[in-house]
């Protein structure tokens, strides 16, 4: 088929690559125009997918809107069968959705109708779900609303946003190229919209962990923002990052340290550090953490 690809971040390089080993013409790589970053903040860093689109020397076009005519008429002159649209990060009006042979199809990282919207992955770990999946969808203008083609699923257990993605990235990948190989066979399945799901945008202020919770919800705080933004606690003026935790045994006040290996109550049950990150730091084990930063028990922690 020939392919307009349409990605940015590590998440959609799976699909890329997918798409190219298994024969299928990319003709034109749409991503995010490269941004400021690097470690002084200054360089112009290319997203993941232009850089992988380069190595394999796809043409890469980065336009900040897809709205302007001119745009538009660039896209469709592509003469596409189909744009395949996985983690783009812009909004593509009706013209863009309408100019390839099949339309726009959509690498979607849940279970659609449920979680539609921008983080539906950190949404999945944080509400608790025993299972996620990817979802194939033929775009429309409404956000994730359009009917569906294909589905795979894949249970959540204690893993973290960051494992998570990667294990979704791949599962999206290969069920695009097999949706793509059975396309004319397929038959669009409508969601239920009455079920449906909101996955808005991850606040910072949500990273903040509140041990006024029980133990489990903080846990699967923890795992739902790590890596980033990264849940994290105040340790005498130090901001500590939690990217792994685990339930533990015990009780006392919420934050409240309770021995020495930093187990830390909290409003039902207790948690237990795992892995941490002090600011500017690498990520550490718990005796590491311990070693170099000892927490008295007592210590109420917030």
């Amino acid at each position: 088929m020939r392919i307009i690809f349409m990605g940015s971040p590590e998440f959609a390089v799976p699909t890329l690559q997918a798409l190219v080993d298994a024969a299928h013409e990319v003709v034109c790589v749409y991503t995010q125009p490269p941004r400021p970053g690097g470690r002084r903040g200054k360089e112009l860093t290319k997203t993941a997918v232009h850089q992988l689109a380069e190595r394999l020397g796809i043409e890469v076009r980065h336009p900040v809107s897809l709205k302007s005519a001119e745009e538009q008429e660039k896209f469709a002159a592509l003469g596409a069968d189909v744009a395949v649209v996985a983690a783009y990060g812009l909004i593509l009006p009706q013209a863009v959705l309408d100019a390839p042979k099949h339309g726009c199809l959509n690498v979607h990282a849940s279970i659609l109708p449920h979680w539609r919207g921008a983080a539906p992955i950190h949404r999945s770990i944080m509400a608790g779900d025993e299972v996620t999946g990817v979802t194939i969808m033929q775009m429309e203008a409404g956000l994730d609303t359009g009917p569906m083609l294909a589905t795979v699923r894949t249970p959540v257990e204690d893993k973290t946003t960051g494992e998570l993605t990667e294990e979704l990235a791949e599962l999206g990948a290969q069920l695009m190229v097999g949706t793509l190989i059975d396309l004319e066979a397929l038959h669009l399945v409508e969601q239920d919209h009455d079920a449906a799901t909101y996955a808005k945008k991850i606040d910072k202020a949500e990273a903040r962990i509140d041990f006024a919770r029980p133990a489990a919800e903080v846990v699967r705080q923890v795992h739902g923002l790590s890596p980033f933004p990264g849940a994290w606690f105040d340790l005498d003026g130090m901001r500590v990052k939690l990217l792994r935790a685990e339930v533990a045994e015990g009780s006392g006040k919420p934050g409240e340290v309770l021995g020495e290996s930093l187990t830390i109550a909290c409003t039902d049950g207790a948690i237990r550090p795992v892995e941490l990150q002090k600011a500017g730091k690498p990520r550490m084990d718990l005796d590491t953490f311990l070693r170099g930063n000892p927490v008295a028990k007592g210590s109420i922690l917030s």
